[in-house]
């Protein structure tokens, strides 16, 4: 008796385990943007080039999934150059002692609406780590001779202050709150 209930309890576990589905960012398929008001009267954007993510799901569930990123700040890019190596001095992301920012999920949340969820987890930038919450419009998945994907939009806005960018503490040049804006795209392995 005590074998079968042995056997059995590993044949959970082990369909458990087997159940988790891994995902790799698509970079040619994805954007990790932001934007930010300039002077009170424009926008600036810029994007991260280099990057990696991972997703897992357990099943087919969105709720079930763990999200993780990690960006090489310094391939920040506003399409002005010195705005770009502006943003990778001490003044903003400090890149030669921060070289990646990085998020962890903790936990992702239905919101009654469908394909619409809370992405909570914590965003490192230098040397600060804070919780923060994305909105997520899971966009589904599809097979093609590529394999499978599943694509997803995460929206955020954080205060640069909160994460030691202190560049014009006044705000009245380089507002405070950053918009972020991801398009994802991730390949089942």
């Amino acid at each position: 008796m005590k074998k079968i209930l042995f056997l059995l309890v590993a044949t959970i576990i082990s369909t458990g385990l087997f159940a988790q589905d891994q995902w790799k960012i698509d970079p040619a398929h994805s954007s990790l943007n932001f934007n930010i008001a300039h002077s009170g009267i424009s926008i600036v954007n810029g994007k991260f080039l280099d990057y990696t993510g991972d997703l897992t799901i357990n099943g087919e569930a969105f709720e079930t999934a763990s999200i993780n990123f990690t960006v090489e700040v310094k391939s920040v890019n506003t399409n002005v150059e010195m705005r770009d190596n502006h943003l990778r001095s001490a003044d903003f992301f400090d890149v030669e002692k921060y070289p990646y920012m990085t998020f962890k999920s903790t936990k992702v949340l239905a919101t009654g609406k469908p394909d619409y969820y809370l992405l909570y987890g914590k965003l490192t930038i230098k040397d600060v780590t804070k919780d923060v919450i994305f909105d997520v419009h899971f966009g589904g998945t599809v097979k093609s001779d590529q394999g499978e994907k599943i694509g997803v939009k995460a929206t955020t806005t954080i205060n640069r202050f909160d994460y030691n960018i202190n560049f014009d503490p006044t705000a009245s040049g380089v507002a405070k709150d950053v918009n972020i804006i991801v398009h994802a795209q991730f390949v089942k392995q």
